[in-house]
């Protein structure tokens, strides 16, 4: 351990001593914990602070889901409720297709722009935001709940645990000393435990050694997933434009201004280091807004490149941020790019997970009779 983490030792004891009492006053019954009758909730969340791949596993939820629990009338049978992490309003918002990452957050705007036909609202209240969602669409048959392992106030039907490759929740100390939230025992509320951001190629021996030191409970299901990167995708894109594979710019020897407001972007760094002839790497704190300021030293620096072929690269939640009206003007005349991801799963993890997650809404009885209907 390292002598900052030795003098925050006392402070995050004291935190994580809160933090278990909390979590003992929702055991005995003394804190309330709503269960709803009238819509499934599968609730997405970590134990750590950020960096665990939430949004993607989101989104892949979304995927398998929406066709599934799509209404007789066609609309979409499942809305995400998220806290709106980074957003300047208050409240229970439901997004539009004019919200911005400042109105809802960067994620939820992020699920919007991907999925417009979703419902997506973001409340820091669970409670109230699953209510208000059903009062508006009060034939949901499920509420993703984003970010929210430690949102005890509600109770979800399937809850969802996401922990890091290259640092696994089991190796981490509570939070100022480390980055967790919870104590690593209380991972056991868990139903699913998702081992996020592995490397691609993944061997059976590692897979094993890593379930050996989780020691997931009887009750619980581990898989493993691993980030698929999409093609380079223009952030102000061009009509009649034919868009380029991410191979192109590869094969081109592209230099790249990498510019991340995210809580861990060494994944994708890596990544990048191997593809392209040089990388420069401007890193922000996680959900950053961008301002006008901002935009001049990436210019500047941009401009400094010495290459022919070179180009701005961001993630997609930095996207949600930088393409805000009020800086589209600053960065006019840019070539900049975001890079969209999706997880994948190895091996038969895919197929079990998916029958899983499908098999647990059939199995709800709240949608018997919709997926009687379906077969």
């Amino acid at each position: 351990m390292k002598i900052l983490q030795l003098l925050l030792l006392p402070v995050a004891l004291l935190y994580g001593l809160l933090v278990a009492f909390r979590n003992m006053l929702y055991d005995l019954g003394l804190f309330s914990s709503k269960a709803f009758e009238e819509t499934q909730v599968i609730s997405v969340g970590n134990l750590s602070v950020g960096g665990t791949g939430k949004s993607p596993h989101v989104e892949y939820l979304i995927r398998l889901l929406y066709p599934l629990t799509k209404l007789p009338d066609g609309k979409s049978g499942i809305a995400v409720l998220s806290r709106g992490y980074g957003r300047i309003s208050d409240g229970y918002i439901l997004a539009d297709e004019k919200s911005t990452a400042y109105d809802i957050g960067d994620e939820p705007c992020q699920f919007k722009q991907k999925f417009p036909e979703v419902p997506v609202a973001v409340d820091k209240n669970r409670v109230r935001g699953i209510k208000n969602l059903l009062d508006e669409f009060p034939l949901l048959n499920t509420v993703l709940l984003d970010d929210a392992f430690q949102h005890r106030a509600v109770r979800p039907d399937l809850s969802i645990l996401l922990t890091d490759y290259s640092n696994l929740y089991i190796n981490d100390f509570m939070m100022p000393a480390g980055r967790l939230r919870e104590w690593s025992r209380t991972a056991q509320r868990a139903d699913i435990i998702i081992v996020a951001k592995t490397p691609e190629i993944f061997s059976p021996l590692e897979r094993r050694a890593i379930k050996e030191k989780i020691k997931p409970k009887p009750y619980q299901h581990t898989y493993f997933s691993y980030v698929k990167y999409g093609d380079f995708t223009p952030l102000f894109p061009k009509k009649d434009t034919k868009p380029l594979t991410k191979e192109f710019y590869f094969e081109r020897n592209f230099s790249v201004l990498l510019i991340t407001g995210i809580a861990k972007s060494s994944n994708l760094e890596y990544y990048l280091t191997e593809k392209m002839m040089r990388l420069k790497h401007l890193k922000y704190p996680d959900h950053y807004r961008y301002s006008s300021v901002d935009v001049q030293k990436i210019r500047k620096i941009f401009d400094n490149i010495a290459s022919e072929n070179k180009l701005i690269l961001t993630t997609e939640k930095d996207a949600m941020r930088l393409s805000l009206p009020a800086l589209e003007k600053e960065l006019t005349g840019l070539p900049v790019f975001y890079i969209p991801i999706e997880v994948a799963f190895h091996d038969k993890d895919e197929e079990e997970f998916n029958e899983q997650i499908i098999g647990h809404v059939r199995r709800n009885k709240i949608h018997s009779r919709l997926y009687k209907r379906k077969g």
